[in-house]
């Protein structure tokens, strides 16, 4: 049974600007309605993150858990699976923890901003087929637009019969954001405090990020498939736990993310720090996707993702 306190969302990060010698548009705003005049000129803000919060009356654990999701998608990654089953949203309040679930800047409610005037480029756009092949769900060549006919890697534990309800997740997204989103992720450290941040795939690397810049608020990391991270470690006092699934070695595009956040972590335990990493595969769990808290096992990986934090000292047993 969940007790919550409060459901309450919040912005955080964000940027003042001022828009001038933008052309007056005439344009009709509502269903039957006259055309009126649409200016674009004036004060605006960029740049800003939305955050939902979820408070429990009486939580059981001590630091708040923060989701933040992957590239091209939101928060709803965590909330249910593609599916219908509860995602890692109701996993973790479940558990007794209180859950802050991101959209990043530019993604879902946190809104886009014009370009060229502010981003220097349009939005690019995720489609099914990348998806099938980017996540491992099935090899190259494999997507075909009549789900019967499309071939996913054997063993699989992404529920591929729900692969169309989870390409209605996908958002536009922009390249070279990453300053941007990460002081809106500082933003948020600022204001939530000590805190337990558990990240997928982009998201692991600003996870990483913000593990050195803010090393007394980020207690613990859990990256699923972290697809980056820093160069060099200033602080190793983070623990970080980080899970992969099945093909990554064998993947063009994964096996580089991989060596990459493979070296990170190997810095930080250079430095003394408290690293974990499960390798699924190697432990002999096969047919995981790149969307780990999306597989049929994600509530067996949640729960490991809780034993870890729990021997580390930040979460009960």
């Amino acid at each position: 049974m969940i007790g919550l306190r409060s459901i309450d969302s919040f912005y955080v990060g964000g940027t003042d600007l001022t828009l001038a010698g933008l052309p007056v548009a005439e344009r009709r705003m509502a269903a039957g309605a006259a055309p009126r005049r649409i200016d674009p000129n004036g004060a605006c803000v960029t740049g800003q993150m939305y955050v939902q919060a979820y408070r429990q009356v009486a939580p059981r654990h001590p630091l708040p858990v923060l989701l933040w999701h992957g590239g091209g998608l939101t928060g709803a990654c965590w909330e249910t699976t593609p599916d219908g089953r509860p995602g890692w949203l109701m996993w973790f309040l479940e558990q007794g923890f209180d859950v802050l679930v991101s959209d990043a800047v530019e993604r879902g409610r946190a809104g886009w901003s014009r370009w060229p005037e502010i981003y220097a480029e349009p939005p690019f756009f995720r489609t099914k087929n990348e998806a099938w092949e980017a996540f491992r769900i099935g090899p190259a060549g494999s997507w075909n637009d009549d789900p019967a006919r499309r071939i996913a890697h054997a063993p699989m534990l992404f529920p591929t019969e729900a692969m169309d309800a989870f390409a209605r997740q996908f958002v536009p997204r922009w390249a070279d954001r990453e300053a941007i989103t990460m002081a809106a992720y500082a933003a948020l450290l600022d204001r939530v405090g000590p805190c337990i941040v558990v990240a997928h795939s982009q998201g692991g690397g600003f996870a990483f990020e913000a593990a050195q810049i803010r090393p007394e608020a980020v207690r613990a990391v859990v990256a699923l498939e972290p697809s980056g991270g820093p160069a060099a470690v200033s602080s190793a006092a983070t623990r970080h736990l980080v899970l992969w699934g099945d093909r990554v070695w064998g993947h063009p595009e994964w096996s580089r993310y991989r060596s990459v956040a493979d070296a990170h972590i190997g810095r930080i335990a250079a430095a003394g720090g408290i690293v974990r990493m499960i390798d699924l595969p190697e432990e002999g769990v096969a047919g995981n996707s790149h969307m780990l808290m999306m597989d049929r096992n994600s509530d067996a990986l949640a729960a490991r993702v809780l034993a870890w934090l729990a021997e580390i000292g930040v979460a009960g047993a």
